[in-house]
């Protein structure tokens, strides 16, 4: 049986030596955006779950913010927004009682035409000297409560002094608080660095914060305390394929319509596997650029044996985002002593520009790179540059599976073609 792999937009084609036995080949081909989004996101508007409609909540006189993740996620805020104005203006709301706020946690901030380019001129015309970057350093982030366990939740001072808070925002598997969406549009994106460090670095390797796992997970648990502490009213989440087209569109109630757009998109994207394999063989795709790539390698990860082998095949074309995390790699400095200097306020100098998602990586990557023999098939990357990060270089698939067969000459296999938009379930 011929195998393949999806590599940007060609198809790599393997074979599978004798003894190695394949426990999951499937790929998960994304649905189709809707032929209408404005169509899409007015009926979740019309139909919120577990809230009044925007134009119920809001009453004249109120403060508003609306806030927006940055561009590196792919929300087609501009779809929406104006909507959002409109229905703020019906209930008595003048567009100058809004203020947009761009919840870019602790990502570097963007520029205004930056900001323009996400929500559109209309909206941008619009709000024009109301629309802000959130800054996650600046000393006037306001300290609005600690959670049950004790984090201080500090945020951004036209959000803490709301009437009405919206979020935009899309839904998509996420490696440590099971989906993306809901309340993170307030945690980290709203929040101070302080705030998103503690809670990050505290929980990120509980056993339970990973990807497909919400009740149960204290990373994502901790998000939705400190999002009702923020006030949070009503949240718009984007379900969309790796065109960017828009799918599904959920919005009301931050906790209730997060549950159902991450039970909709575990609908669509879980892989089921039998058992844990020997070996996976993954690939990056869609998600192939810079640090998106890495997505892949996180997943397969979750549902390998311990001591077994990844194949990781990424073209990496542009690996410039990647570099400072192959550099700490390259360290001898173990995962777990890393770990402890993040939590300790101890970060690398050359990590400090970069978010603190980013700087988690260099964790997760370290203590992959313990558990695993992971093979990097990649085009963009130098073999020296993939051995800093402790794994082994291959020009090529088949390279790689030579490589892996003689160290595993008899194995069960899973095989995920778009590694970087599966969830894989072990049953």
């Amino acid at each position: 049986m011929k195998y393949f792999l999806n590599y940007g937009r060609e198809k790599l084609y393997f074979d599978l030596p004798k003894g190695w036995n394949s426990i999951s080949f499937e790929d998960r081909l994304s649905l189709p955006g809707t032929n209408n989004p404005l169509e899409e996101i007015r009926n979740a508007l019309d139909h919120p779950i577990g809230s009044p409609k925007i134009e119920a909540l809001a009453k004249p006189g109120m403060k508003v913010s609306i806030l927006f993740d940055d561009l590196q996620r792919p929300t087609p805020t501009h779809l929406v927004i104006t909507e959002v104005l409109d229905r703020l203006n019906k209930a008595g709301i003048s567009d100058t009682d809004v203020t947009a706020i761009c919840a870019l946690g602790t990502h570097p901030i963007p520029t205004l035409e930056a900001l323009k380019t996400k929500i559109g001129d209309k909206a941008f015309l619009r709000l024009r000297d109301r629309i802000f970057p959130h800054d996650p350093h600046s000393k006037e982030n306001i300290l609005i409560g600690r959670t049950h366990w004790g984090t201080p939740i500090e945020i951004n001072p036209y959000v803490a002094s709301s009437d009405l808070i919206i979020g935009i925002g899309e839904c998509m598997p996420h490696p440590s608080s099971g989906f993306g969406g809901g309340y993170k549009i307030i945690m980290p994106g709203v929040c101070s660095y302080k705030t998103t460090a503690s809670h990050h670095f505290t929980w990120m390797r509980h056993k339970n914060s990973r990807i497909n796992i919400l009740d149960g997970n204290p990373y994502y648990e901790e998000i939705v305390e400190a999002g009702r502490l923020s006030g949070l009213k009503f949240k718009i989440d984007f379900i969309l394929n790796e065109k960017r087209e828009v799918i599904k569109v959920f919005a009301g109630d931050p906790f209730l319509e997060h549950k159902a757009a991450s039970n909709f998109a575990r609908s669509i994207l879980t892989v089921s596997l039998p058992k844990l394999p020997d070996i996976t063989i993954t690939a990056s795709y869609p998600l192939e650029i810079g640090v998106q790539s890495t997505k892949a390698l996180l997943m397969a990860s979750n549902c390998t044996k311990n001591g077994g082998t990844i194949i990781w095949v990424s073209p990496q074309k542009e690996a410039g985002p990647i570099l400072p995390l192959i550099k700490e790699m390259g360290s001898d400095e173990s995962a777990t002593s890393f770990h402890r200097r993040l939590i300790e306020g101890d970060i690398p100098d050359h990590l400090k520009p970069f978010g603190i998602s980013y700087i988690m990586q260099v964790v997760h990557f370290k203590e992959i790179a313990q558990k695993y023999n992971v093979i990097h098939v990649t085009e963009g990357l130098s073999a020296d540059l993939v051995r800093m990060m402790k794994f082994s270089h291959a020009t090529n698939i088949q390279e790689a599976i030579k490589m892996a067969y003689k160290n595993m000459p008899h194995a069960d296999v899973a095989i995920f073609p778009s590694g970087g938009s599966i969830i894989p379930d072990v049953r």
